[in-house]
This record gives C-alpha cells, structure tokens and sequence, in this order.
C-alpha cells in the first residue's frame, strides 16, 4: 500500500551548513547594530560634547592693530605651551623672529636676492585683545616671499586637566608686499585657509604629536571674507582641535639660517 502522507526530508550536510552560517551572520550583525547603537554612537556623542571649555566664548577672526578683520582662526590645540613648541619644531616649523627694523630689512632683501630666511618675522595680528603669542613657520621654495605660517592665541580657560587650547590662525602666504594697514612689509595669502588646517593637523599627526582630532561643525558663521590686506578667504566653516600628547616629540628643525 502506498504511502500518500507527508514526508520533510531531512537537511543535507550541506544545507546544515549554510544554516549555520546564516545563523552566524544573523548574529554577528545584530553584535554590531547593538555595539554602534548603545557603545560606540552614545561614546562619540560625549566626545563632541566634551569641547574645551575655551571654545564657549571663542573669537574666530583675527583683527590688525587698527581693528580691521584679519585671517580666520581655523586650527586649534590643546596642550601646555612646552609641550606645543616641541610638536611644532618636531613637524619642522621654525618659530618666527619678532618685527623689528633689522628683521624687516633683512626679509625684504632676501625676497629680492631669493635667500633663504626661514624665520622671517610675521606682522601681529590680534585676538582677544591681544597679537599672537606663538607664531611659527615653515618655507616655501628659496626665499621668505611664500611659506606656510600659522600664529598661536593661548585661550583663557583651561580643561580639566588644566591645559589650555591655543587658538590658530593658519594661513598660505604667497609673495610679499607693503600693508595698506601699517605700511609695513606683509605677506599676501591664499585664499584657501582649510588646506593649511589639515597641513599642520596632517604634519603633527604623522610624527605622532596628536592623540586625537575633534572637528567643531559650523565653527564659523561667515565662510567667506577678505583680510588686514584686502586677500580673499575662504572656509567650510570647521575648526580643527588636535590634543597634543604628553610626551610629544622633542625632535629640533634642521638647517636654521641665523
């Protein structure tokens, strides 16, 4: 007699197998919804949230002496003061000569007979209340008519850790000229600050300076503008912070011309 009822083969070997797997993947997906849902999006929600307390009240334009609008500020770090002067020479930044006449003289011959000066003098700019307290640099081809060149404000309030974050203005300069401001010897910028941003965030993180980078969204209101000297610039409106490690590089810059 036959058998009409219902038979449900057993599972293959084979489709065992790819049971399993499925099974394996199912699981390991929901592992990872679950890490980045309640581990990793709520952790890197504080991180933003734990912004130095210096970034409240934040300036983010520079001004010349007279008060006009000068270069936006666009990087910032964190650290003592020793610890930012060793990242920076460390990267190869030369710290900038004070204006004096002797300075000046010096950097407008060196333009004209292309010699190198790699820590030409760069002009004040101002930034609560006061010019820079840092300002470092780093030459472009053979003489101080084009080089990168970033000034340094120290903020007010320190973290919790007492650190405090110095405020930068980073900029590209192009060749040299006279300040319609103060009609001193000045330098004439590119209009692309962002690219100097990820220059000095790029060049300390690659000697390991940093322990981390936060990006402040919308950290500026106005993404376009011209500065002291009448150059254009423009911005995506972010500043970059970088945490500068304890024990950073201590290396020193070679070929200094004094």
């Amino acid at each position: 007699m036959q058998n009409d009822s219902l038979t449900i083969p057993l599972p293959t070997p084979v489709r065992r197998r790819w049971l399993k797997r499925a099974g394996l993947g199912l699981l390991a997906g929901l592992s990872v919804y679950l890490l980045a849902a309640y581990v990793v999006a709520p952790s890197l929600w504080q991180r933003h949230e734990r912004r130095h307390p210096a970034l409240a009240d934040a300036e983010t334009i520079t001004r010349t002496g007279s008060g006009i609008p000068g270069d936006p500020v666009n990087v910032g770090l964190v650290g003592t003061e020793v610890q930012l002067q060793r990242a920076m020479l460390a990267a190869k930044w030369y710290p900038a000569d004070p204006i004096t006449l002797e300075s000046s003289l010096r950097i407008a011959a060196d333009v004209v007979f292309r010699r190198a000066y790699v820590d030409a003098p760069v002009s004040s700019l101002y930034l609560f209340g006061r010019k820079e307290d840092l300002a470092f640099e780093k030459p472009v081809g053979a003489d101080p008519a084009r080089r990168h060149h970033v000034r340094f404000w120290r903020g007010d309030k320190p973290d919790g850790q007492g650190r405090p974050l110095w405020l930068g203005a980073a900029t590209l300069d192009l060749s040299v000229g006279f300040s319609d401001d103060t009609g001193q010897i000045t330098h004439h910028i590119s209009a692309d600050v962002d690219r100097q941003r990820g220059l000095i965030i790029d060049e300390l993180s690659r000697i390991d300076a940093l322990s981390g980078v936060q990006w402040i969204d919308a950290f500026h209101k106005q993404l376009n503008g011209r500065n002291g000297e009448g150059d254009p610039w423009h911005t995506d409106g972010r500043l970059a912070v970088g945490e500068i490690r304890a024990t950073a590089p201590t290396s020193q810059p070679q070929g200094r011309t004094d």
